[in-house]
């Protein structure tokens, strides 16, 4: 750089010279186009302490020419003369650079050419950029944020007495005073032990189920959480991450499982608490003597006795890894309810422990999946017919309003059920009036139902639960009979018929290529149906069927309440004769449908529960529903009136002087025996049937001097025994739904005058329901079997198969 005092100039670029800072422009030569007034730089950026602007207005003097230029070894440092050089033009292209934002520099060497370098304008950053760059530091104030907040609350925690969840509650179930128990379900079914005692294979399979990381973790799995919250985050769901101190802290001290965020940090600060307090021996042996394996069973003593029937300190490698392996979910995979879910679980928990090194190939090789027991009785010691009431408390509350059998077994609740304790009473006196040498194969089933709103207000379920635990009410199934008869003759109401209606009432007839005949082949002639249900004559009933239609006969029986999938339900001419084998409660459901004219209940056994604060979780619905016109439905009434007459099948209940109907049915062979009948208020279903040992349908016994078993015999005897104490303090009313039906003319003249055809003897004898007094007017008989008849034949069931045969009148 020159020692001159005169204006000194840097280099930019071919015809491009700057003053530098500090130097004062000489003034323009007159003519001379001024230099525009510019910023420099850093002026324009607000620099501080470079040149201030020109306080006079004058323009910066024109560019000296490259060759007045003084070129030193850096160009940078280069100098103009120190005499003032003759100012000259410049020219507009001269700013051509100036103005574009480029600036150029003479580099290199005096021996070498110069080289011209190019600076661009700096790009605005990328918006996905900034956006990236807020939200990391929002994650790390985040991150520091809730640091601090976790330290302050874990300060803050103190470590709770065990909740009293742990104790586990008792379930009380009351009958529909509220008062009266029937029974209680409890998981009191713990007995804590020294888990020090049991071989090391125990809480090694629990370890490898559960949390592989227990002796390693904290008491939080930091990875697993975070994984959660992925997880929850992507799918909206609430997974916690849960360590296996995090179940014992759950099941211990909290009470229950928590899933909300508050609730798993509050969970997490106690499992760290709790690891630093506790060995992790400690927290593994309260873990086993708390958690909940099913079948009632809380902690690893009783979970041995409930699946094994032997100690915990005797389980085998095979026995732990599969009591580990149902922890998630015991109830739904007890080997007793999903085999394939536990083996599966099982053999999980079996590879888990040889990869973590707590069993040797070899073991695992060896063992085989182990044999559990039976459930014991869920009702908790009850007995008798108890022990069925709750269980079938139990069947109809679990999955409904997401009630467990945990809650059931643990909550602590108040289940109020249906029955009346003075009707039950009178239910199981009712089935006493059986001769007392019925035997064993003889079972009876006896409901009796809220026509207003389903309630079960009494029921006889069996006699020894402990002996067969199957319901006779509910589960058992046998064949229908008769009793399915009411149900066609509403279907041709329906269709335009009438009860005035007439049909042949002979024996045998061939319908449809089908041969049909009554009872010990008895004829009775011309019949309107009135007849033709109060002697339950099966030739008449049959050309009914097949007059209006079978299907609509099963679709009728199905609005009625019957199950559309029961067993042996076809659409054929048979299905009048009740070919199908539904259960007590289903036809009782059926003919209340009749007695509510119409309008369908669901029979149900608990009215209300509430949990352990008293708060209810649960409430029966006892809406009705009207599936037959109440029109329809009185135009059948003379003929179920007639059943329970005198003359009629069933008229052994007619002492009862009451408003009612009701119908009798027995299958071919005895196999089972019914009599549903109803009253405004109630409807009673009894039903009989003869089971085998091994679990065959078997003919029911000629017991009591009666001769034939039918329904008009020991079912219609046990239903009015019933219900003269159940009605003791009901009023006698009508049925406030009935309509005056008109009595249209009979085109053909009935004439019920029963003849056998062919006869041993003179005189047919009727083998049902013998008159009082001999009368010349025909006898209730019941109908034979027709045959031969290729009718359905219902699957049979563990407990009841169903008679294969339809129906044998009465």
């Amino acid at each position: 750089m020159s020692g001159s005092d005169g204006p000194k100039w840097q280099n930019l670029g071919p015809g491009d010279q700057r003053p530098e800072p500090g130097s004062v422009p000489p003034p323009p030569a007159p003519g001379e186009v001024p230099f525009p007034k510019r910023r420099s730089a850093s002026q324009r950026a607000g620099a501080t302490g470079g040149p201030e602007p020109d306080p006079t207005g004058t323009r910066f003097p024109p560019l000296p020419k490259r060759s007045e230029l003084n070129r030193s070894a850096n160009p940078v440092d280069a100098t103009v003369a120190s005499t003032p050089a003759e100012p000259s033009r410049v020219a507009p292209s001269d700013f051509d650079g100036l103005v574009a934002g480029t600036t150029s520099e003479p580099t290199g060497t005096p021996d070498q050419p110069e080289e011209t370098m190019t600076t661009t304008k700096p790009k605005k950053k990328s918006w996905w950029k900034r956006v990236l760059l807020g939200l990391l530091i929002l994650f790390f104030l985040a991150l520091v944020g809730g640091s601090a907040l976790f330290f302050y609350l874990y300060g803050r925690t103190e470590i709770p007495q065990p909740d009293a969840f742990s104790q586990a509650q008792t379930t009380k179930v009351y009958y529909s005073d509220g008062t009266t128990e029937i029974g209680t379900f409890s998981e009191v079914n713990r007995t804590i032990i020294d888990t020090s005692t049991l071989p090391a294979y125990v809480g090694n399979a629990i370890v490898a189920s559960e949390d592989r990381t227990f002796y390693t973790n904290s008491g939080i799995d930091v990875k697993g959480i975070a994984r959660a919250l992925l997880t929850n985050i992507r799918t909206g769901s609430r997974q916690g991450g849960s360590t296996l101190s995090q179940q014992y802290i759950e099941n211990y001290y909290i009470g229950e499982t928590t899933t909300s965020y508050r609730g798993k940090v509050k969970e997490a600060i106690l499992a760290l608490k709790i690891n630093r307090t506790q060995s992790k021996q400690e927290i593994l042996g309260n873990y086993m003597n708390t958690i909940y394996f099913g079948r009632g069973a809380y902690g690893i003593e009783a979970a041995a006795q409930a699946y094994f029937g032997i100690p915990a300190s005797q389980l085998t490698l095979s026995q732990s890894a599969m009591l580990a392996g149902i922890i998630p979910s015991p109830s739904a995979w007890d080997p007793a309810i999903d085999p394939d879910q536990a083996k599966a679980r099982w053999a999980r928990v079996l590879e888990l422990m040889v990869e973590d090194g707590w069993a040797t190939q070899a073991e695992v090789d060896a063992a085989t999946f182990p044999e559990t027991i039976p459930p014991a009785d869920p009702s908790q010691g009850a007995t008798g017919v108890n022990a069925y009431l709750l269980q079938q408390v139990r069947n109809e509350l679990i999955g409904r309003d997401d009630i467990t059998p945990e809650m059931l077994d643990a909550g602590g609740y108040t289940i109020i059920t249906t029955l009346d304790p003075t009707m039950q009473a009178a239910a199981v006196e009712a089935v006493k009036v059986m001769p007392e040498d019925t035997p064993d194969t003889v079972r009876v089933a006896l409901s009796a139902v809220d026509n207003a709103t389903g309630e079960i207000l009494a029921e006889y379920p069996g006699s020894d639960y402990q002996r067969v635990q199957t319901n006779a009410v509910t589960q058992d199934i046998s064949m229908a009979g008769s009793t399915f008869k009411p149900f066609a003759l509403l279907s041709s109401i329906e269709q335009g018929g009438s009860v005035y209606d007439v049909y042949d009432g002979n024996s045998p007839l061939e319908i449809d290529d089908v041969e049909v005949e009554n009872n010990d082949n008895v004829s009775f002639g011309q019949v309107d149906m009135i007849t033709a249900t109060q002697y339950s004559i099966n030739t008449a009933y049959a050309q009914l069927n097949a007059k209006y239609g079978p299907q609509n006969t099963l679709d009728t029986l199905v609005k009625a309440g019957i199950p559309a999938d029961t067993i042996g339900l076809e659409p054929n001419l048979l299905n009048v004769l009740g070919s199908a084998a539904p259960t007590n409660i289903d036809l009782n459901r059926a003919f209340a449908t009749l007695a509510n004219g119409g309008e369908r209940i669901t029979p149900h056994i608990v009215r209300t529960v509430n949990n352990s604060a008293g708060v209810p979780i649960f409430q029966a619905d006892t809406a009705r529903e009207r599936v037959f016109d109440p029109k329809n439905v009185s135009a059948i009434m003379p003929a179920l009136e007639s059943v329970v007459d005198d003359g009629g099948t069933g008229e052994t209940v007619a002492v009862l002087g009451r408003a009612m109907g009701g119908k009798t049915g027995t299958s071919t062979d005895q196999k089972s025996a019914h009599f549903i009948g109803f009253i405004p208020q109630i409807t009673t279903a009894v039903s009989m049937y003869g089971v085998a040992e091994d679990g065959s349908s078997i003919a029911l016994p000629n017991i009591g001097g009666v001769g034939q078993f039918h329904g008009s015999d020991w079912p219609a005897d046990v239903w009015l025994a019933f219900m003269k104490s159940a009605t003791a303090n009901l009023p006698s009313i009508d049925f406030a739904w009935k309509v005056a039906v008109p009595t249209p003319k009979p085109s053909v003249t009935p004439t019920p005058t029963p003849t056998t055809t062919p006869s041993p003897t003179p005189t047919p004898t009727v083998t049902e329901e013998p008159e009082p007094e001999p009368e010349p007017e025909p006898e209730p008989e019941p109908e034979p079997t027709p045959e031969p008849t290729p009718t359905p034949t219902p699957t049979p069931t563990p407990t009841e198969p169903p008679a294969t045969d339809p129906d044998q009148g009465g």
